[in-house]
């Protein structure tokens, strides 16, 4: 199979269906960005971290393909069976966060991007997944989106903020805290 088809050379491409939309089009840009934050997924998963998380943002990048199959399908034209997002991929996000929780120090103060490298990364995800969530709520106002997309994205970055925290204590860096000048 050849990567390139010549078939985007004038800015057009083609969603699950076939339907045809300028590559700037919303629904592209939703699940480019999703693409873009399972690329900071795979760069997190590939330093120095605890083999659970890697295991853990693994299955996340499996739901982050789905999400993108989801969104790169013309709702009204695709009859592709796409796989599901289910509830139970929210309610592991959720039990990951409690368990982290359990271990951190309360939050006291709203935390600073930055403490080292791979908590860096997670705060960069975390960004790019609140875009994600944005773009889709923005979709899913002109069009079909699964209602189970924006909530994942929704957790998935209280997720990745909870990770930079725990990453943050497992490798004994000092949180970085904004304290307001008074």
């Amino acid at each position: 199979m050849k990567i390139y088809t010549r078939t985007g050379d004038k800015g057009q491409t083609s969603l699950i269906g076939g339907t045809r939309v300028p590559k700037y089009h919303l629904r592209i840009d939703t699940y480019g960005t999703v693409d873009e934050l399972n690329s900071y997924i795979g760069l997190i998963m590939c330093q120095d971290i605890d083999v659970n998380h890697k295991r853990l943002l693994k299955e996340i990048q499996d739901r982050l393909f789905t999400i993108g199959a989801s969104l790169a399908a013309d709702p009204e034209k695709s009859k592709m069976k796409i796989p599901d997002l289910l509830d139970s991929d929210i309610v592991l996000l959720e039990k990951e966060m409690d368990a982290m929780n359990e271990v951190l120090p309360e939050l006291k103060h709203f935390v600073l991007p930055g403490g080292n490298t791979v908590v860096s990364y997670c705060h960069i995800a975390r960004c790019v997944c609140r875009r994600a969530e944005r773009l889709a709520v923005e979709l899913a106002e002109q069009s079909f989106v699964n209602e189970h997309v924006t909530v994942y994205l929704n957790r998935l970055s209280d997720y990745l903020f909870v990770l930079a925290r725990k990453l943050n204590m497992d490798f004994e860096a000092e949180e970085n805290i904004w304290i307001p000048r008074v």
